[in-house]
């Protein structure tokens, strides 16, 4: 009976109130927050995290969303309430968790990943669990990394002016950053101008021209109607993934049994899958919305990709000589990524056998 109310309360999109129903039955209530909005990537993966553990669990724990700031502002302040139990589970981006754990910028270093079977194959190895360890450790056992999901595909370069098909196109355009260091240290790299803008000012900025550009997946873009500020053409570079972070009061979860443990722990395996396979989804809709808004769409041919590439090459450097311990992560990424790339090669070659 009550699986059915749940299911129910679901298909109809009446999430606030499955919640409370069974929240009013359950052991156990996890507060779960993104600071995004119900048409993100991120939505749909708490969705699915919820109905998995709520039924899994017959209703013993019950999870309540939370999107947007309504429990928490911003990464350092989320990630906080993590560590001192007030919030249960959080999504942050890499720069959302910089300032705590920089070396989670290792995702944001470009054109590493070429695919995103690579990039699943990477994220759902052993990195993330050396990731985990390392988070652990810095926050003294208390910030728990569950799984590292995506969150709006991969980032491309998007602006109000011309097409960028290389380097020298973006020479002196201000491009929005977020405050963290490394996207910063790439914009200069490219020959722009990093302007660090927080996200919901993003629309005005393009729309008064404080800056030109921005380095967004497509669903963000159109989600944001970005394309009402002026927003016109994009590249598609897709010079990094934009992975997502989810976190865990470590404490929360060593309070729970082994089976109930088990449970949560699929349930993030479930949410990394939904948030991989949603921005291929949506993102079909948004390249259509944007070419319907007048924007304009750019692949850059393999010698313009190569331009990129080895223009980005200081930013590496950057990160292994700036970032505690940058050398030694860089290393492992890089590994687990040639490794991704052999298993993914010798799984296609499998599957274009015969």
């Amino acid at each position: 009976m009550l699986k059915d109310m749940i299911k129910t309360a679901l298909v109809a999109g009446a999430l606030a109130i499955s919640a409370g129903q069974v929240a009013a039955a359950a052991d156990i209530t996890l507060r779960a927050t993104a600071n995004s909005n119900e048409n993100d990537e991120d939505y749909d993966g708490l969705v699915v995290f919820k109905n998995y553990i709520e039924n899994a669990s017959n209703g013993a724990i019950a999870v309540e969303i939370f999107m947007g700031t309504q429990i928490c502002a911003t990464g350092e302040e989320c990630l906080q309430g993590i560590a001192d139990g007030t919030i249960d589970v959080y999504m942050s981006t890499s720069g959302g968790a910089a300032g705590l754990f920089p070396y989670l910028q290792i995702l944001d270093l470009p054109y590493l990943m070429n695919d995103d079977r690579v990039a699943e194959e990477v994220l759902s190895g052993p990195f993330t669990t050396e990731l985990r360890d390392l988070a652990l450790a810095d926050s003294g056992e208390t910030i728990r990394l569950m799984t590292i999901g995506n969150t709006g595909g991969w980032r491309n370069f998007a602006n109000t002016e011309h097409t960028i098909k290389t380097p020298a196109d973006m020479k002196g355009m201000k491009l929005r950053t977020v405050p963290a260091e490394l996207p910063q240290e790439l914009v200069r790299a490219l020959g722009a101008s990093p302007t660090p803008i927080a996200w919901p000012e993003l629309f005005t900025s393009l729309q008064t021209g404080v800056v030109q550009g921005t380095a967004n997946g497509i669903t963000d873009i159109m989600n944001m109607k970005f394309t009402d500020a002026g927003l016109k053409f994009i590249t598609l570079d897709r010079h990094s993934y934009m992975a997502a972070f989810w976190w865990m009061s470590n404490e929360r979860f060593q309070s729970l049994s082994e089976e109930q443990k088990a449970i949560v722990a699929d349930a993030f395996y479930a949410l990394q899958q939904a948030t991989f396979a949603s921005p291929k989804r949506k993102e079909i809709a948004a390249y259509e919305g944007f070419l319907k808004a007048g924007g304009e769409i750019y692949v850059p041919s393999e010698a313009e990709k190569a331009e990129f590439k080895a223009a980005v090459e200081p930013v590496f450097e950057w990160f292994k000589s700036s970032v505690p311990g940058g050398e030694d992560i860089f290393a492992r990424f890089t590994a687990a990524v040639e490794e991704a790339e052999a298993t993914v090669n010798e799984q296609r070659a499998v599957e274009i056998a015969n």
